[in-house]
């Protein structure tokens, strides 16, 4: 089994609002996941990111792939 975190949308119609979560890869995107680690809001000025750092930091040591748009997101508040 192949774990991630990467991005859920909530929101409504074209506004869109982005949790970060840890799943499980067959999941769908929508559905089904472990855990809650993060918020991201594009439509703010500046955008909203917000993470809960020590779930973040328990999860990759343990072995999560990030996506690559949750990688960048890390990367913009310096947690990777």
């Amino acid at each position: 089994m192949s774990v991630k975190m990467r991005l859920t949308r909530k929101g409504s119609k074209k506004r869109p609002v982005y949790r970060v979560v840890v799943a499980d890869s067959r999941a769908p995107r929508d559905g089904k996941y472990i855990d809650v680690v993060g918020f991201y809001d594009p439509k703010t000025n500046p955008k909203t990111i917000r993470f809960k750092e020590d779930l973040v930091k328990q999860h990759l040591g343990n072995g999560v792939i990030p996506s690559e748009t949750v990688r960048m997101l890390l990367k913009k508040t310096g947690l990777v």
